[in-house]
């Protein structure tokens, strides 16, 4: 079995299976042996059922103390089950597993798994494995591979691919040189890959998860300082002239700019009016204003005769750019476009046909920007917002739709600036490290789950008051399904819990762009008071009018995403809370909260996150989003991050030529990594 043959050649996998597994990305073997756990499920020992705890994942050794019960809540079927031991009892409850029913009987121990949580008060094991002890004991403290899923893909039905592959596969050489897996204490190639899925012990992950991350970051690395090499020095083929538009653009404004935004602004224009292209990062905290620093640089690109484009994540975000942009840009003459793949087929020509015969200067999207279809007519400045969504290929892309253009990304992402240096290589770093005067800093609590009641009165209060509030859900599981459920659930609870008047709707990942759209744009317009959403909402959306956010399980987020969610309130005149809900009480978890509830700095946060999170700390949440990699991360990785950096650098500073004729199996390698972008 070779690495790039097709799924369908492991036993099991049919033409049915691999098509879900072509969801995941799964298409060759090569693909599922890098498809890696998301975490390891250990077995820890029974424990007695008066024992459970929220929160927990327990097992209890016990007999149903009654016969299963069944009732229908809209489209699901609830099953419940009383189950007792010598020490007491909890109640069990599965979801659509109807056949239990017959399963289960009175007196009869089984083992039962599964996590406890709190509903309407008492304590109850959610979807608990039914095991035998064999089965059970078997499990025992032994790392148990845990796999994003999607629907049509078993946990199970991974780990037996993943399994045989392993047996059949050959893996091949390591491209990692010798010299420098010795010199950073790395594991081979095969034994990590080994070890990441079915890990003997603790130790053994730790150390293949070392490699692999290193793995990520070190061909991360190399690829974008040869991608700056090509790029160093290139001539500017859209030399701008200063236009007195700009000057009259900043006096419009009903505010002055900070001087941190005077600064980039001039480092932004001398980039676009000088010899060389510009390559420029502008990181900015949430609400530091690096939006109308766009609106400037497309001014100026369209004044003098150019088009620009600027290309965020989602439709949202899109659409308020293109308000914000048409708004600001349309006394100067500057028509502007939006492109995003909700759009009808007659839409999508029309806006394509003005693109093409450049009877509009500034075009606004989602990824409907790089469609081939999508032709420009000098384009000159490419923009793309929320950077950590974007990876190198779609910048490249982007910029690809013209010749050589000016290339500004911004990011609201807090990362301290010696990690930034190395994850954007190939771009300058432009740094907004100050807000404007008139914001109000956010008034921020940390509270346990008791606090609820209390935060909904308060919430109802600042709706009253002629306000709106954001809830926010995580995603407990990385089943959008499962998120779905959790939101709308949370809504009807929130519904009842709040008075009639008040408007609660909910936003998730599952939801049509439309839908979508139409909830923010009722949000927007303040016809919803309260949105009960996961982090779909956590990119750049402005209502300046919402001023209370609630995020429940607040300790399943990354203080940087935390920040983040934070960022969705506290963008008008009035003062604005964040409530951090935590259904954990741990002192490190209580730790990492503080940071957030005495500090509204993003960059102050991020170097705090990096200082609190350790390479053992393997189970939490990773950063939502952060860039390109499967495994890696930037805060809990960052010294493997700084030791991969080191090791490209050696190759970086030499001739590349000649390394990879010595080096065939990593030229190979990043041949693939980059997908032909940056190489040869």
């Amino acid at each position: 079995m070779e690495m790039d043959d097709q799924i369908t050649v492991i036993k099991g996998v049919g033409e049915k299976t691999a098509l879900s597994f072509g969801k995941l990305g799964i298409r060759t073997v090569g693909d599922l042996l890098e498809y890696y756990p998301r975490g390891y499920d250990v077995y820890d020992d029974l424990i007695p059922a008066a024992s459970v705890a929220e929160g927990q994942t327990a097992a209890i050794e016990a007999s149903p103390a009654s016969g299963p019960r069944m009732k229908q809540v809209r489209n699901l079927k609830i099953l419940s089950c009383r189950l007792r031991d010598g020490s007491g009892s909890v109640t069990a409850i599965w979801f659509n597993m109807p056949f239990l029913r017959n399963t289960l009987k009175m007196g009869t121990k089984y083992i039962f798994r599964g996590k406890v949580v709190r509903k309407n008060g008492i304590l109850v094991m959610e979807q608990p494995a039914i095991l035998s002890r064999q089965d059970f004991y078997n499990r025992l403290h032994v790392l148990q591979p845990v796999y994003p899923l999607t629907s049509g893909v078993t946990n199970n039905s991974i780990v037996k691919a993943v399994g045989t592959a392993l047996k059949e596969t050959g893996l091949g050489g390591d491209y990692l040189p010798l010299e420098i897996r010795k010199e950073y204490g790395l594991a081979d190639y095969k034994t990590a890959v080994r070890q990441i899925h079915f890990p003997k012990d603790a130790r053994s992950m730790l150390s293949a998860r070392r490699r692999i991350v290193f793995d990520e970051f070190f061909l991360f690395t190399l690829a974008l300082s040869q991608l700056k090499r090509q790029r160093a020095g290139k001539e500017n083929l859209y030399r701008m002239k200063e236009c007195r538009e700009c000057r009259e653009f900043l006096e419009r404004l009903p505010y002055r700019l900070t001087d941190a935004q005077l600064k980039v602004w001039n480092e932004i224009r001398e980039d676009m009016t000088g010899g060389h292209m510009m390559n420029r990062l502008i990181q900015g905290d949430v609400g530091s204003g690096k939006t109308v620093l766009a609106a400037l640089a497309l001014l100026l690109t369209a004044l003098n005769g150019y088009q620009g484009t600027i290309m965020v994540p989602t439709e949202v975000l899109a659409g308020q750019h293109y308000e914000t942009l048409s708004g600001l840009l349309e006394p100067f003459g500057v028509k502007t476009q939006l492109l995003v793949g909700s759009m009808t087929a007659r839409e999508k020509r029309d806006a394509c046909e003005q693109i093409k015969n450049h009877q509009v200067h500034v075009i606004v999207g989602t990824h409907a920007l790089i469609q081939e279809r999508v032709e420009y007519d000098n384009l000159a400045l490419v923009i793309t917002d929320e950077q950590h969504r974007f990876g190198v290929r779609q910048r490249e892309a982007l910029s690809d739709k013209g010749c050589d253009p000016h290339i500004l990304v911004m990011s609201a992402t807090p990362i301290p600036r010696t990690l930034a240096i190395i994850l954007y290589g190939d771009l300058d770093i432009s740094i907004i490290d100050e807000l404007p005067v008139n914001r109000l800093p956010i008034k921020n609590c940390v509270v346990n789950t008791s606090y609820r009641p209390n935060a909904y009165r308060f919430i109802e209060k600042e709706v009253l008051a002629g306000h709106q509030a954001y809830v926010i859900c995580p995603m407990v599981e990385e089943s959008e399904a499962i998120e779905a459920e959790n939101v709308i659930d949370y809504t009807e609870q929130l519904r009842e819990s709040l008075s009639a008047d008040i408007a609660v709707e909910y936003l998730h990942g599952r939801m049509k762009p439309r839908e979508k759209n139409e909830i923010m744009e009722r949000f927007f317009k303040g016809d919803i008071q309260v949105l009960v959403s996961t982090t779909v909402v956590e990119v750049g959306v402005n209502v300046p009018n919402a001023t209370v956010i609630m995020i429940e399980n607040a300790e399943r987020f990354g203080l940087a995403q935390l920040h983040q969610l934070r960022g969705r309130v506290g963008r008008g005149k009035y003062q604005s809370y964040c409530i951090l809900v935590s259904g954990s009480q741990g002192k490190d978890t209580m730790e990492r909260l503080e940071i957030l509830n005495h500090s509204n700095d993003g960059f102050y946060i991020a170097g705090e996150d990096l200082k609190l999170r350790g390479p053992g700390d393997l189970f939490g949440i990773r950063q939502s989003g952060m860039l390109e990699f499967k495994m890696a991360d930037v805060f809990q990785d960052a010294e493997v991050l700084k030791d991969a950096n080191e090791a490209a650098q050696q190759f970086a500073d030499n001739d590349v030529k000649l390394l990879l004729k010595k080096y065939k199996n990593l030229h190979e390698k990043i041949s693939i990594y980059t997908n032909d972008l940056i190489f040869l």
